[in-house]
């Protein structure tokens, strides 16, 4: 099976802040069925109290991003399906839930992951 990416950036989700409670709720059901599916794989928000840093082959660490993630934020889904349009199906599941339109993109297979 295929490992898909489901995502939002965090400028993507306007919600007013007394429906957030709700959207939290309803997000979390989602991720709920997908973990009765047995298809739930890892999720979360990017924390953004904490900064982004590249680090380097020997070791080092640089303060920031490549320059084509600086944007990098928001939430993410891994969910191993048997089929794309099953990942789009569960997208919709989110997009409901969160309030917002979703990415969907497949990862490469790996044998080992």
């Amino acid at each position: 099976m295929t490992k898909y990416l489901i995502s939002f950036p965090s400028p993507a989700m306007q919600v007013a802040p007394e429906d957030l409670p709700a959207v939290s709720d309803a997000s979390h059901a989602v991720v709920q069925k997908a973990r009765d599916a047995g298809v739930w794989v890892f999720g979360g928000g990017i924390d953004d109290s904490i900064p982004p840093v590249r680090v380097n082959a020997d070791g080092s660490v640089s303060a920031g991003t490549y320059p084509q993630t600086a944007e990098l934020d928001g939430g993410y889904s891994v969910l191993e399906l048997p089929t794309y349009d099953d990942a789009l199906l569960w997208a919709a599941k989110f997009a409901e839930a969160c309030r917002c339109a979703q990415e969907v993109r497949a990862f490469h297979y790996d044998p080992l992951s």
